[in-house]
């Protein structure tokens, strides 16, 4: 008995690709020019943090306001100020001071805080893990959402759907992510009573010590009575970051998307007969290097953006710290989170560059 051909098998053979998500056969990769790529990609990574060093170390110059006049206060006296400063290293040639910050850069110190007197970098590895478990709720939330939202506005183009999702998109956009937690706070704090307080990530008179991973950490101690208690305050202000950012994630999945379900392998596996829910997924593998790439702008958008919302959500971490340095003009605290948001965000688009290059073989090295 003859049987009937694979319809996905002949998509296969005349895209020459494993789906309608590619574009020619696959080439074959050889190790030298995959060595060279990856070594061109390590070797920006050091280059663009010496300009972002050199850059945080000449911005803080245009901050207003002085160091030493925050110290002392207002009535402070020029002999008082001019001591403190020498105290803090202020009173030094700018070049002095410049190759100073390098020399402790490149030994892995970061200084001390003008105020607290206590190691930049203990302090960044206690408030980093708060903001870092924040922005991946956040991320989570905006990337589910975003994905929903663009993947139902590219199926249903020019329809009643992709408008009403458009619509969404440009609300849940044109409102910033601090006034949206306010009106949380707002509505389902003081009125409906429904969600903790803004106080923190766990109520006031918690017992012990909080880990720096509050919610990871109770959740593989088993410890459920604060795992609950840090979600229920977590709630707010993951959606307040999720929502409004998940907007700017829903317009790239929705132009990536319907790109793919526009081009000539998608239609192709339509006429073979494939299941709808089979194309969407190819075009979604087409597009996948583009939501990839975005999750990765998201990640170091987040970083510094979540700060407002640590503020009002007194959320204790590094955003909130590097605003409240900002605000005092603690130099080696502004220089330190600037130092550290750039590296962890050169670090994650190196990562990315790599997966990218894995997953999508049309990739050029040069």
């Amino acid at each position: 008995m003859k049987t009937s051909p694979d319809p996905i098998a002949g998509a296969v053979a005349v895209t020459g690709a494993a789906g309608p998500g590619a574009t020619g056969p696959r080439r074959p990769r050889t190790r030298r020019p995959v060595l060279r790529y990856v070594l061109k990609r390590v070797a920006i990574v050091p280059i663009s943090l010496f300009v972002l060093g050199s850059v945080s170390f000449v911005l803080v110059f245009f901050i207003p306001g002085e160091p030493a006049i925050t110290i002392l206060g207002d009535f402070a006296t020029p002999e008082q100020v001019a001591h403190v400063n020498a105290q803090l290293g202020l009173d030094k040639p700018l070049w002095d001071r410049y190759l100073s910050f390098w020399g402790h850069l490149l030994q892995g110190d970061l200084g001390r805080s003008f105020f607290t007197n206590e190691p930049v970098l203990d302090e960044i590895g206690r408030f980093l893990p708060n903001t870092v478990e924040l922005v991946a709720m956040a991320l989570l939330v905006a990337i589910s959402l975003g994905l929903v939202i663009g993947v139902l506005g590219a199926y249903f183009a020019r329809r009643w759907p992709d408008r009403a999702m458009s619509g969404v998109t440009s609300v849940l956009q044109s409102v910033p992510d601090f006034f949206l937690a306010l009106v949380g706070i707002y509505v389902f704090f003081f009125l409906l009573g429904w969600a903790p307080p803004p106080i923190g990530r766990l109520p006031v008179g918690a017992s012990g010590d909080q880990p720096s991973f509050l919610i990871l950490g109770s959740l593989f101690s088993g410890d459920w009575v604060t795992l609950g208690t840090a979600l229920q305050h977590a709630a707010l202000p993951v959606l307040s970051l999720g929502l409004v950012y998940s907007s700017y994630f829903a317009k790239t999945a929705r132009g990536s998307m319907g790109t793919a379900l526009t081009t000539p392998q998608v239609e192709f596996a339509r006429a073979c007969g494939l299941r709808e829910r089979t194309v969407v997924r190819y075009a979604f593998l087409a597009s996948r290097t583009t939501v990839i790439t975005y999750v990765a702008i998201l990640f170091g958008s987040l970083l510094g953006g979540a700060a407002i919302v640590e503020r009002v959500f007194n959320w204790r971490g590094m955003g909130q710290w590097a605003l409240d340095g900002v605000l005092k003009v603690d130099v080696p605290v502004i220089q330190g989170f600037v130092v550290t948001a750039g590296l962890m965000t050169l670090t994650l688009f190196l990562l990315l560059d790599l997966v990218v290059l894995f997953l999508d073989p049309r990739v050029s090295y040069e």
